[in-house]
């Protein structure tokens, strides 16, 4: 989804462990030398037009998914200042001392945050990574790569992103912008100038920096409905152009995706480069990453890999898979736990890496910063805003202390968070195979609460099991109504049905009953009738949540003359007259 953004607004949720001995962490390759590696066992609405979140029917798992830890923090009071307090019962170093006793205890204790998040979840399969002051100190594997193969996930084992492909997306333009080939503030019209969100006039003036804080007035989630239906990149950014932006640009935020993407296509596009090609080049290569591509073809040709998971009717099952190449730089990275500990250590380093600066500080410092509210205060008197970098999630906690992290989520099966530290030079990422249930977030609060406060605050899990329910719950009305015999002839319904933003929907006979095929691929689906002049279908992709009504409105000559279908009409776009015969 992209899936899975956040009511997780409300518990925002968006971003290991065994190599401790005597209580203290071992560099992975010693630890790995010793043996010491351990191996364990929708898109959903934003907040409300007017405050970021824009207004439509769809599952918005993304939203809150960019959130990232930043609400369950908040909302568990993760982060206090008892580090200031410590400094003012004694020195700066005894503080230190203090802070590197706590470190070490939540490393000795991480195994146990996992296991018991994967004990109360099912999730079939984990991997968990932690670096501390340039170093791997966790590096775990946990659980199955796939049910029932009895291959074990260890810290090699690649798996899909989702939406933590964001923060890398961003370090990968800003290597762009380092070296001067496109600015932050590069109008994504000089790349691309069939994109051009909110018209002409207004597409003219979207920049980089808009796309990648999500505040470019696109519409929540604008074009995923499009991605679902089959359609490729170049079709869906062109077609953003067709959606209302209202007053919203650069004045709310509304987590996107395409929008999103569409950063990402500009700027390969002044490198003169593809987007998969570029992050390879200018990241992936230059640090390492061996098992890190933007490519799903690449994904799938690893033998090392996690498959998708979904928990149907109360059991965990293999799923179909989730192909997310039209959204490469928002959702489609995926990688290993080793090779995000690279990343991260970039990320604490400035943009260096063993000693080669490989992102221009600057640059990267930039998508550090707060660039739009993503979700005002409740009581702006003391309460913070929640706010978004570039590609980040950013938080300020007492004294001061910067606390960046996203999550990543598709409902097909995966389920990702990280978070950073700047100021401790500390990092955490937590990877999963299974449809998002708050397990990476889980995990990394309590791991965190360690670090701060010695001990776990508050029962993650209770907060976050019913909030990730309530959002993998679709965001278009459910047909529960029986069959029933239909107003018309079959016939009368049948045609071709158009608009500027779906394309062309066919009704069809087929034996005796009617179908309806979507997308460039024609995909097909039986509508039931219901009776009124209404059917149902059941949609599939990401962003399916169970049947959708479609409805026909009668013309004077008793025949069709427009259909409406619900899990499409977020923005009133699902709404198409009819153009011509099957």
């Amino acid at each position: 989804m992209n899936p899975a953004e956040h009511q997780a607004g409300a518990v925002d949720v968006s971003a290991s462990p065994a190599m401790v001995r005597a209580g203290r962490p071992l560099p992975v390759d010693q630890a790995e030398a010793q043996q010491a590696e351990f191996r364990g066992g929708c898109r959903l609405r934003s907040p409300a037009a007017g405050q970021g979140e824009a207004s439509g029917l769809r599952r918005r798992l993304p939203w809150p998914l960019a959130l990232g830890l930043a609400l369950v923090l908040a909302s568990g009071g993760a982060l206090a200042a008892e580090p200031v307090a410590a400094e003012r019962r004694g020195t700066a170093q005894a503080a230190k001392g203090e802070q590197a006793g706590r470190l070490a205890l939540a490393l000795e204790r991480l195994p146990e945050l996992v296991q018991a998040a994967m004990a109360r979840s099912g999730v079939p399969g984990l991997a968990v990574v932690v670096v501390h002051n340039d170093s791997t100190v966790v590096l775990q594997g946990h659980g199955t790569r796939r049910l029932g193969s009895g291959l074990a996930v260890d810290g090699d084992t690649v798996f899909q992103l989702a939406s933590l492909s964001k923060p890398i997306a961003s370090t990968v333009i800003a290597a762009l912008v380092g070296d001067g080939t496109v600015g932050w503030d590069t109008p994504v019209m000089d790349q691309l100038p069939e994109v051009a969100i909110g018209g002409r006039s207004l597409g003219a003036r979207v920049t980089l920096r808009d796309l990648l804080a999500h505040r470019s007035g696109l519409p929540d989630h604008a074009g995923d409905d499009l991605e679902d239906l089959g359609f490729d990149r170049a079709t869906v950014l062109e077609r953003l152009s067709l959606l209302d932006t209202g007053n919203r640009f650069r004045a709310a935020y509304a987590y996107t995706n395409f929008g999103f993407t569409a950063a990402g296509e500009a700027a390969a596009r002044a490198a003169g480069s593809s987007w998969e090609t570029l992050s390879a080049e200018r990241l992936y290569q230059p640090l390492g990453m061996a098992s890190t591509s933007s490519r799903h073809g690449d994904y799938l040709a690893r033998s090392n890999r996690a498959d998708l998971h979904q928990r149907l009717n109360g059991r965990w099952q293999v799923s179909g898979g989730r192909q997310p190449d039209a959204q490469s730089p928002a959702g489609g990275v995926s990688a290993s736990a080793r090779d995000l500990a690279r990343w991260m250590r970039l990320q604490l380093n400035g943009g260096r890496f063993e000693g080669r600066q490989l992102v221009a500080a600057a640059a990267l410092a930039e998508t550090h910063r707060p660039q739009m509210i993503s979700v005002p205060p409740a009581d702006s008197a003391r309460d913070p805003a929640r706010t978004y970098g570039l590609g980040w999630n950013v938080g300020f906690t007492p004294p001061d202390q910067v606390r960046l992290s996203h999550s990543g989520a598709f409902a097909l099966g995966a389920a990702t968070a990280v978070s950073l530290i700047p100021s401790q030079g500390l990092g955490i990422a937590v990877l999963t195979n299974g449809t998002p249930m708050g397990v990476p977030e889980e995990v990394i609060a309590g791991f965190l609460d360690l670090v701060e406060h010695g001990q776990v605050q508050r029962d993650y899990a209770a907060l976050l099991v019913p909030a990730f329910a309530a959002l993998m719950k679709p965001d278009y009305p459910i047909v529960t109504a029986p069959p029933a015999a239909p107003d018309l002839p079959l016939e009368r319904y049948a045609g071709t049905y158009a608009n500027p933003y779906l394309g062309a929907v066919e009704v069809a006979p087929e034996g005796d009953a009617l179908v309806i095929r979507l997308g460039p691929e024609r995909r097909s689906a039986a509508l039931t009738p219901l009776g009124q002049h209404r059917f149902s279908y059941v949609p599939v992709g990401e962003n399916a949540g169970g049947p959708s009504a479609v409805s026909f409105r009668i013309g004077s000559g008793g025949r069709s003359e427009a259909v409406v279908i619900d899990n499409l009409n977020g923005e009133g776009m699902g709404s198409l007259r009819r153009v011509g015969p099957p």
